[in-house]
């Protein structure tokens, strides 16, 4: 039986798809993946096609010990994999962040905040809205604290990021912590686009996804 240590998994889901990416190499007879002790083990192949194996997990998203490669931008399968992250953590930031803005614009509407405090009130919720959804996501695979803690370790570069472009382009058409549906869509994709790139690369070069 072969090993080989693999960073990125954070949970049963990620240890779903590299079993399936391990067990779609041909050859492959079996295969037992562990997040928790980062190692993936198979029988079935032969040594000299092992490569074969790194390089279905790889594109599964996950990096594989010993099997360093040139970092590009072209990898198909990883800016599938970032912007599915990335669409997760833009729903995650957009609950806290522009729920913030609406109930100051349409509930609260003689709350005397400031536009700048509003504001900084809506990034601090979408920040946690966002754990919060990664967090029940998690639950389906995790004990709560774990989920919570997996969570907490995802990029807050990204998200602080995505939550910085959203409110810019909110600035800029509206003035600030207004919504209106000529904003809210420009902030979607500038929320979107932003972190995209970095999520790419810290996926492509470390193994490890924002969401």
């Amino acid at each position: 039986m072969e090993m080989l240590k693999v960073s990125g998994m954070t949970c049963g889901s990620c240890e779903g798809r590299v079993y399936d990416a391990v067990m779609g190499v041909e050859g492959v007879s079996q295969a037992i993946v562990s997040h928790s002790e980062n190692s993936v083990y198979f029988t079935g192949v032969e040594f000299a096609n092992i490569d074969n194996v790194r390089e279905a997990i790889r594109k599964a998203g996950y990096t594989v010990e010993g099997f360093e490669q040139s970092f590009d931008w072209t990898d198909k399968s990883v800016w599938g994999k970032s912007a599915y992250n990335t669409m997760w953590c833009l729903i995650g930031c957009s609950i806290g962040d522009l729920g913030t803005i609406a109930y100051f614009q349409f509930v609260w509407t003689d709350s005397g905040w400031s536009t700048m405090a509003i504001m900084m009130l809506a990034i601090m919720n979408g920040l946690l809205t966002s754990i919060a959804l990664e967090t029940i996501i998690l639950l389906k695979q995790l004990p709560f604290m774990n989920a919570l803690k997996t969570a907490m370790g995802m990029s807050f570069i990204s998200m602080i990021s995505m939550e910085a472009a959203m409110n810019i382009t909110d600035v800029l058409i509206t003035g600030g912590a207004m919504l209106t549906w000529k904003a809210i869509i420009p902030m979607w994709i500038a929320g979107f686009v932003t972190p995209w790139p970095y999520n790419y690369w810290r996926l492509k070069k470390y193994g490890k996804a924002c969401h």
